[in-house]
């Protein structure tokens, strides 16, 4: 089963669908404190996350807690950034896809845990210039 895993996350929109995309995926959630959002039930219900209780995500209060708690384990670091993309990577089980705030990411703390992992590119598709026009074709 692989794993994500949210840095000092800061839009609860953004966790929120990443979320609902693990419990879609059976995905592993793992949020790095300090969150920019509460995670308390008032909170969920009213962002309208219910599927947030099927979820399985674990809550770490730092970086070190969390590496500590997972020692020797594979994460690839996504960044716009990165030479590889995303793609080009020969995931494993139980792989840890690290994604950073989203306002600054790495930083330097995350940066110096590089040598010991690998950055992927994430990366947006080109942007398309429009579909095709289609008429539907009347009934005969």
């Amino acid at each position: 089963m692989l794993n994500i895993v949210l840095f000092e996350p800061e839009i609860p929109a953004n966790t929120g669908t990443i979320g609902r995309s693990c419990v879609l995926t059976d995905i592993r959630l793992h949020l790095i404190e300090p969150l920019g959002f509460s995670l308390d039930d008032r909170m969920i219900r009213r962002a309208g996350m219910g599927y947030w209780h099927d979820l399985d995500v674990t809550t770490y209060p730092s970086w070190e807690a969390f590496t500590s708690a997972r020692p020797g384990a594979r994460m690839w670091f996504l960044s716009a950034r990165a030479a590889r993309s995303y793609a080009q990577v020969d995931y494993r089980d139980e792989d840890f896809l690290v994604f950073g705030r989203e306002s600054c990411w790495p930083s330097t703390r995350e940066a110096a845990c590089a040598s010991r992992s690998s950055y992927a590119r994430a990366s947006r598709p080109p942007p398309r210039t429009g579909l095709p026009a289609t008429r539907p074709t009347p009934p005969p």
